[in-house]
């Protein structure tokens, strides 16, 4: 927990001047991205990070006119989620990976992610916080049920869950159309996004328990898949024609993910 304190600082001292600029973004993006890496299973496969970073970037390279450096990381987790770091550090777990069927399906929900660092949603939840606990975000990511417990929720209210707590619904819908963007941009099919909350629905009937990550900091309803696909009707089916689906290097990618040793148990912090 204390390698997080510097972070907090840093992110205590830029909420406090009321406003945060690109290399102030990007600066306390690395310094949190740096610790989220030492205390979360990263995948270290070169080929699983090379393709999650080729796919990452494809997407990302249009998204965004401020020059990030973008990173895209592999979560050895089961726990169906994924989540962003300001300044350009996306993370996604291997149990979503493993649910989805096809590239515009992972493609959509990096694409998504992409989208909250561009509107800069984390960002904005960091300046209405003046204190952060990123060791029970993280926690949260790979078992929230945690969160659910009186000190977590204590903790989380206090401000603690900035980068990992649940965006609202208008931020979810703004990451939802900025992901759509990103996707077709990189001649993707965007179809992938509403068909992921799809499986992701599904599963929550079969086995509430395996997607509570996801749900607790993405809320997800039927609506949200009538809405994305309402947003890819606006475009122009020319537009949309060809757009990939699928790709054998993906399905590889897949199946090297899947040819791992199982994903470790998650770490608990001391008096959790």
């Amino acid at each position: 927990m204390r390698r997080f304190a510097t972070a907090a600082l840093v992110a205590g001292s830029i909420t406090a001047c009321g406003g945060v600029s690109t290399q102030q973004e990007v600066q306390l993006g690395t310094d949190y991205a740096s610790q989220i890496n030492a205390e979360l299973p990263i995948i270290q496969d070169p080929a699983i990070a090379q393709y999650v970073n080729l796919l990452g970037d494809s997407i990302a390279t249009l998204s965004d006119d401020r020059g990030l450096d973008w990173h895209f990381y592999v979560v050895d987790s089961p726990e169906v989620n994924a989540f962003a770091v300001p300044g350009g550090f996306i993370y996604i777990n291997r149990g979503l990976i493993q649910r989805a069927q096809t590239l515009s399906q992972v493609a959509g929900v990096l694409g998504h992610e992409i989208g909250h660092v561009t509107r800069r949603h984390s960002i904005q939840q960091m300046e209405k916080s003046q204190q952060a606990n990123l060791g029970l975000g993280l926690l949260c990511i790979l078992t929230p049920s945690v969160c659910q417990s009186q000190a977590g929720g204590a903790a989380i209210q206090l401000g603690a869950g900035a980068l990992f707590a649940s965006f609202s619904r208008k931020d979810e819908q703004e990451a939802d159309a900025e992901g759509i963007k990103n996707v077709i941009r990189a001649g993707i099919d965007p179809n992938g996004i509403p068909e992921m909350f799809e499986i992701l629905l599904a599963e929550r009937e079969r086995s509430p328990g395996a997607v509570d990550a996801w749900f607790s900091t993405h809320p997800t309803e039927e609506s949200r898949i009538a809405e994305t696909r309402k947003m890819i009707a606006s475009y122009d089916p020319l537009i949309l024609q060809g757009l990939t689906k699928d790709s054998p290097n993906f399905q590889q990618f897949r199946q090297r993910l899947r040819s791992l040793p199982p994903s470790p148990a998650p770490r608990r912090p001391p008096g959790l």
